[in-house]
């Protein structure tokens, strides 16, 4: 994992936020495998930050329902690890999203609220 510098501080449930940060990190090794880079960064538009991957990708088709209980694109995922993650996210009163990283894998951005930023 490669964590950039720059983050602006936040407030924030600290266990519900490593709950946030592992399940994408493992989803990420799950579907690429033990070799893949995950990227932690400050976005640079708004308040908020990113990880992104360098593993498959999720297809355009399937980030519409990625974030839903129950939704799984791997045979054996329970399809809670990002259900979970829009939980402690919309628990904070933020945002969040998917689309493709740089590197052609996935990209998870979440913006803060205006109060969190700190």
């Amino acid at each position: 994992m490669v964590v950039e510098e720059n983050f602006e501080d936040f407030e924030a449930d600290e266990e519900r936020l490593r709950t946030l940060l592992e399940n994408p990190l493992r989803n990420a090794v799950d579907h690429a495998g033990e070799d893949v880079t995950v990227r932690v960064g400050p976005l640079a538009d708004r308040a908020g930050f990113f990880l992104a991957d360098d593993g498959p990708g999720i297809d355009s088709e399937d980030r519409k329902g990625v974030f839903k209980r129950g939704y799984s694109t791997g045979g054996d995922g329970t399809g809670l690890g990002l259900a979970i993650v829009e939980n402690v996210v919309g628990a904070h009163g933020w945002e969040t999203g998917v689309t493709e990283s740089e590197a052609g894998g996935a990209r998870f951005e979440i913006e803060l609220a205006p109060a969190a930023s700190v």
